[in-house]
């Protein structure tokens, strides 16, 4: 699995959080939970737009703070980046949540392997959130988390791979 390092590229949300989109639902009537097919399929869609929504929110943000930092974009575009590329996955949303939903309404024995895939799903999209949040730092920030790493006892090499931008150097360093 090879990550992006090029900060002019937004990453996508992908499969990463399809199982999570599946089990999210949002009780959009209020009345403790679904009692119908129809209602729970439309209450897992909008749970898996918004899952997809935010996590792309997330991840924009992320990458574009960068941009942002070294003076390439202005913050009017960082938030039209951030709102165009979240409304843009939150199609794949849609799409996911209904196909999810449906699926778990048919096969209900399906929410424990399900289940399991989100689990290794989220750990993926922790990491693509941490390196997102990485590619942010400027050189002397990436220095001084790996330096307060290194006292606190924690080594983020296992983070990264051997063609890391500026760990190498900043664990050389401290």
């Amino acid at each position: 699995m090879s990550r992006e390092h090029d900060p002019f590229r937004i990453p996508r949300a992908g499969w990463e959080v399809a199982p999570l989109a599946g089990f999210a639902s949002v009780d959009l009537n209020a009345n403790g939970g679904a009692f119908g097919g129809g209602e729970f399929i439309s209450e897992s869609t909008v749970g898996g737009v918004l899952t997809y929504a935010i996590y792309q929110a997330l991840l924009t943000a992320l990458r574009t703070e960068a941009l942002r930092k070294r003076g390439e974009i202005d913050r009017a575009t960082q938030l039209k980046l951030i709102l165009s590329t979240s409304m843009e996955t939150a199609k794949t949303g849609v799409a996911v949540g209904a196909v999810l939903s449906v699926v778990l309404l048919v096969f209900p024995w399906l929410a424990f392997p399900l289940s399991l895939l989100g689990a290794v799903g989220a750990g993926k999209a922790s990491l693509d959130l941490f390196h997102a949040f990485w590619d942010g730092l400027d050189e002397d920030q990436k220095l001084r988390v790996t330096v307060a790493a290194h006292e606190a006892g924690i080594s983020l090499a296992g983070f990264f791979g051997a063609d890391s931008d500026g760990l190498g150097r900043a664990a050389k360093s401290s």
